[in-house]
């Protein structure tokens, strides 16, 4: 009986091991979407997971105390019974010298946590995918000078932003853009003459995001 329970523990610690990854893969894709849009060219698919923003920090907590319990169990005192009946299963499942397979391993988890880490951290390095536009600067007259403020839903994390940066840039006439995700909108500078008002709607709508009217 104590023998099966020892066998199960590994199938388990895998099964918790590969929710945790899921979980902190899961609670930025808000964030990675968008950076995976720019570089296959999906515009579109920018804002997929924008709805999963509101339960991020569920997720955060739930990878966080996964990773939590397996280093507890990895790192925890065994007790005299525990060694003895491991034994005889070391061997039997990590082959002839008893060694334990590497999904076992401290190692392995290291590798595993710092993996969710990364994945968990990436609204706060993620605009490092977006390329910075060298805007040359171009002296036009005052009336042809214009800046709007456009409200803008679905972003969620600075890589948001830099998205629709990033496309609002690649039109003409653009003198200046910045976004916030916190506030849900958009500053553009522009030269009237060389593009419009719709036109950076237009575009910032194909990126996934909407100006909200």
């Amino acid at each position: 009986m104590s023998t099966k329970s020892k066998s199960e523990k590994p199938g388990k610690s895998k099964g918790l091991l590969g929710i945790g990854i899921v979980t902190a893969i899961a609670a930025s894709l808000c964030c990675i979407t968008p950076a995976l849009a720019l570089i296959s060219g999906i515009a579109g698919a920018a804002s997929t997971f924008s709805w999963m923003e509101p339960i991020r920090p569920y997720l955060l907590g739930i990878t966080i105390l996964i990773l939590a319990f397996a280093w507890y169990q990895k790192l925890k005192p065994r007790t005299v019974e525990e060694i003895e009946c491991a034994c005889e299963p070391a061997r039997s499942v990590g082959g002839e010298d008893g060694k334990k397979p590497f999904m076992q391993t401290k190692t392995f988890l290291a590798i595993v946590t710092m993996f969710a880490a990364l994945m968990m951290a990436f609204p706060y390095y993620g605009d490092i995918f977006y390329p910075k536009a060298d805007k040359q600067v171009i002296v036009i007259s005052s009336d042809k000078l214009q800046e709007v403020k456009f409200n803008v839903s679905g972003m969620s994390c600075s890589g948001c932003e830099e998205h629709v940066i990033h496309a609002v840039n690649e039109l003409p006439g653009i003198l200046n853009v910045t976004a916030n995700y916190e506030e849900g909108s958009a500053i553009v500078k522009f030269d009237d003459s060389k593009t419009s008002k719709d036109e950076i709607v237009k575009t910032i709508d194909a990126t996934g995001y909407k100006v909200k009217k």
